[in-house]
């Protein structure tokens, strides 16, 4: 999304109200210090800095597996690695130079999709070499926040409301042609809801399961087990604020697990009410117990063993639960703004400044 509160006129005879993001580089500190886990006996830095050369700011991230991983930015940039973060091949998309790319989500090294907020989509099917604009909205107030994809074929785009509801963009040919979705299948935001765009993550979908978060006058999680057609909405526990609080990142581990972070990006040291938990799919969400360091604008979850194993990344830092989101211990202060596992113990984050990082979650201390 956006982040502020504005009104803007939109090409039809109403105005809506629009969340826009001011969340700035600036405000992502130079220096990196680090904290150390209470349990720990030595203070080492678990995220180990990846080198990508380019300077742009990330806030897009997918993580096909534990080698290949895909990150989008500002100045119509991504970047892409098949080593596991070793090396990374940095690209523009021609046109997009003057764009901001909040979402990414890749199905392969060679497949990926990109959406730009300024409601245009891209497709990749060669590594990134060659990109075909496949959406790009007529509405100049279209604000796309995020872009996920259930198979191969099936693909879903989250904006800003339009009209009183979401705008939710669907494909069903694996992202070549995509359509504006019914209105009565598309969430209906309360005045000044709308989701943001911080990591690419505000929507979430696990089979035909789906999950919107939403800030702004209202901090609800939508849920859906129809593959998108109804949703019903559900209070988060987050508290909400005009254009900066509220839910920014939701992910699940299975169909009844979940995580939502977020808290209010103008007070980043504020860790009241940063994140909940669910049990029942969406249904009821629970605030954590221990809440992560601060505002949280992105979260990974999975399950590892018996434990339900979660990082929360932020401006401030990261952290860490074992416990599905009930409690939260500092994992560093390393400021990013995405976070996403591989399928194994690997995690990769991205941030401001070309900030890119690995870290192996079998290291953290426990």
């Amino acid at each position: 999304m956006r982040t502020s509160l504005t009104a803007r006129p939109s090409s039809r005879t109403w105005r809506i109200p629009r969340l826009r993001n001011r969340l700035r580089s600036s405000l992502v500190p130079l220096a990196v210090s680090l904290a150390c886990l209470p349990s720990a006996t030595a203070c080492a830095q678990l995220w180990e800095p990846l080198k990508a050369a380019t300077t742009a700011s990330f806030r897009g991230l997918s993580v096909v597996d534990d080698r290949v991983a895909w990150a989008s930015g500002t100045r119509g940039t991504v970047i892409r690695t098949t080593d596991g973060g070793d090396t990374w091949t940095v690209d523009s998309i021609p046109g997009a130079a003057a764009l901001d790319l909040r979402a990414i989500h890749a199905r392969s090294g060679d497949v990926a999709h990109v959406a730009a907020t300024a409601g245009r989509i891209w497709r990749t099917t060669d590594g990134g070499r060659t990109w075909s604009l496949r959406y790009q909205a007529t509405d100049t107030t279209v604000f796309l926040d995020a872009i996920v994809f259930r198979d191969d074929r099936n693909g879903m785009a989250l904006g800003d409301p339009m009209g009183g509801r979401f705008l939710l963009l669907v494909t069903a040919d694996g992202g070549d042609t995509w359509s504006e979705a019914p209105a009565g299948s598309r969430p209906e935001a309360g005045r000044d809801e709308a989701a943001f765009a911080a990591s690419g993550t505000s929507l979430a979908v696990l089979g035909s399961h789906a999950w919107l978060g939403t800030g702004g006058s209202a901090a609800r999680i939508f849920r859906s087990t129809d593959e998108g057609r109804s949703w019903t909405p559900h209070p988060s526990s987050i508290p909400a604020r005009a254009g900066a609080g509220g839910v920014f990142s939701v992910a699940f581990a299975d169909t009844l697990h979940g995580i939502a972070v977020g808290g209010d990006y103008e007070r980043p040291d504020a860790a009241s009410g940063t994140a909940a938990f669910t049990t029942d799919g969406g249904k009821t969400w629970v605030p954590a117990v221990t809440m992560p360091g601060g505002y949280r604008s992105g979260v990974a979850m999975r399950r590892a063993g018996d434990e339900l194993l979660a990082i929360a990344a932020g401006t401030t830092g990261s952290d860490v639960s074992r416990d599905g989101g009930r409690s939260w211990i500092p994992l560093d202060a390393v400021p990013f703004n995405s976070v996403q596992f591989g399928p194994s113990s690997v995690a990769f984050a991205v941030g401001g400044r070309g900030r890119v990082a690995r870290l192996d979650s079998r290291r953290i201390p426990r």
